[in-house]
């Protein structure tokens, strides 16, 4: 991997950074407005934390670039290029947060990420479209459906309508996801 690949990786990492800044800063206000004060000051904090990691990430951007003032004298490895998925091709992460908060009611309110991503899969099928179904280029054994899953579900941990203190590999909603899918299924 050459420098100009290192630097667009951290340039990649930061953007996926901003765009989470971004669903917590509008789950925020929605929270402020519906004056859910504690649900606020919960991603407020959130938000502080993840802000600290991007500068720390961006430091780390600077101290990479700082290595190569110098060509180094090593002869570097060139990795296949892989082109990104063009924005808007694959299903949006956020379509697939009822179908898991459902699942997980329907399986008395946890469930082994495995079941519950087979449950997500019988209620999605139907949206899901060619590129959800492919492998991703960075994890040929996963398909980019279930990646979509599994980082809607970390969203969901950070906003309290999953736990963060189940098990490993098990998903669990809490009383708070239980009263967002109320309040979804009945708009």
């Amino acid at each position: 991997m050459e420098r100009n690949e290192v630097n667009s990786a951290f340039e990649i990492l930061l953007g996926e950074i901003e765009n989470v800044l971004d669903s917590l800063n509008n789950e925020g206000e929605k929270s402020f407005k519906s004056q859910n004060y504690e649900k606020a000051k919960i991603l407020s904090e959130n938000a502080t934390k993840l802000i600290a990691f991007r500068d720390k990430v961006k430091e780390l951007q600077k101290e990479w670039k700082s290595i190569f003032i110098e060509k180094l004298p090593v002869k570097i490895k060139r990795r296949k290029k892989s082109k990104k998925l063009q924005k808007g091709l694959k299903t949006n992460e956020k379509e697939f947060r009822i179908p898991i908060l459902e699942t997980l009611v329907e399986l008395n309110g946890e469930a082994k990420m495995k079941e519950a991503l087979q449950k997500v899969y019988i209620k999605m099928k139907d949206r899901l479209n060619d590129y959800d179904k492919e492998p991703l280029l960075s994890n040929p054994n996963q398909v980019r459906w279930e990646n979509s899953a599994q980082w809607c579900r970390n969203t969901m941990v950070n906003e309290g309508l999953l736990s963060s203190d189940s098990q490993r590999g098990i998903w669990k909603i809490t009383d708070l996801g239980k009263q967002y899918l109320l309040k979804e299924k009945n708009k």
